[in-house]
């Protein structure tokens, strides 16, 4: 009996990566989930925060945040790509129920070529602070976890950038600069670590301006 148990039974190795694959689609469901509902919301932020301040809803540090989360929370039981599939699950999902609720919960999206846009950024930008997110929490060495923090830190860096120069809000900017600042000092482990971190976040925040905020402008121009 137990020899014809053991010939009946699947061999683990074949298991494992249905396991896995498993894993990967349940974790990409929910993250897709929680995006269309942080994207509804978004949306919806838009007319609650009061004057310049409803931008904040609508940038792209805050779009990314959610990558970044949900990369930092698949990461105490997932690998890095799973994080990756995670972080574009959120992206992905954040656009769809923010220009979804526009399409149908309002007036309309308008043209379709900035979701199309917003959509492309989010298949690049998903799974980037997915990982960035996983670096950070289980990051193997310090340099993975120093440049995960540093790119989401530069992010509000970037975005201080923009209401400094495109929209001369200097409150805002100065609330992005601040949690640029604040996110080294409280998530970073060590002070040798925030130190690096904030110095690595300076030049990410730049190089995002360039490559992002630049383009972006020229098209909403």
């Amino acid at each position: 009996m137990s020899t014809t148990a053991e010939t009946t039974r699947p061999p683990e190795n074949l298991t494992e990566p249905g396991r896995a694959l498993g894993a990967r689609v349940t974790a990409a469901a929910a993250a897709t989930t929680g995006g269309l509902l942080f994207g509804v919301l978004t949306h919806l932020a838009q007319g609650w925060l009061p004057g310049a301040w409803n931008q904040l809803a609508n940038s792209g540090s805050v779009w990314a945040a959610s990558a970044f989360v949900t990369g930092a929370l698949l990461a105490r039981r997932g690998t890095s790509s799973r994080a990756a599939v995670g972080g574009l699950g959120a992206e992905v999902g954040l656009v769809m129920g923010y220009y979804g609720y526009a399409e149908f919960g309002r007036d309309g999206m308008g043209e379709l070529l900035f979701p199309l846009i917003w959509l492309g950024m989010a298949c690049l930008a998903g799974p980037l602070f997915g990982v960035a997110g996983h670096w950070w929490r289980r990051g193997k060495d310090m340099r993975r976890r120093i440049a995960g923090l540093a790119a989401f830190a530069g992010l509000f860096g970037t975005e201080g950038l923009m209401y400094t120069w495109d929209l001369h809000y200097m409150a805002q900017a100065t609330a992005c600069f601040t949690v640029f600042a604040l996110i080294p000092l409280f998530m970073a482990r060590t002070h040798r670590e925030r130190a690096l971190t904030l110095a690595a976040a300076a030049p990410c925040a730049l190089l995002a301006y360039a490559i992002i905020e630049l383009p972006l402008r020229s098209v909403s121009a």
